[in-house]
């Protein structure tokens, strides 16, 4: 299975390409009708706060530790480069298992 286009895999793990929607009604996090993924927070943008809303959502998801994750750019925009560090064949692996399984259940 090729990786979702918004996975980049490094040496040291894989960066994610995001785009985020501070102040949303609920948290939630899906796979844009082009490929890119798409984070809604609840969090304000003010403070890093919504930055760090992003890192929980991720980890949550994907059930990986926070201190795995930081935002490498675009921390003042709405799009974001966020660094995942580990294996970058298991990671990719276990957000690929998590796209078909989100893309299963919203079809």
């Amino acid at each position: 299975m090729a990786d979702p286009a918004f996975l980049r895999r490094a040496s040291d793990g894989v960066t994610i390409e995001l785009r985020v929607h501070p102040r949303a009604r609920r948290t939630a996090l899906e796979c844009s009708g082009d490929g890119g993924l798409k984070a809604a927070v609840t969090a304000p943008a003010e403070d890093g706060k919504a930055n760090r809303a992003v890192i929980d959502l991720l980890a949550g998801e994907w059930r990986l530790a926070k201190s795995t994750l930081s935002v490498t750019r675009g921390a003042a925009n709405r799009d974001k480069v966020v660094k995942l560090a580990g294996e970058p064949a298991e990671l990719a692996g276990r957000i690929s298992h998590w796209l078909k399984e989100h893309a299963d259940t919203h079809e």
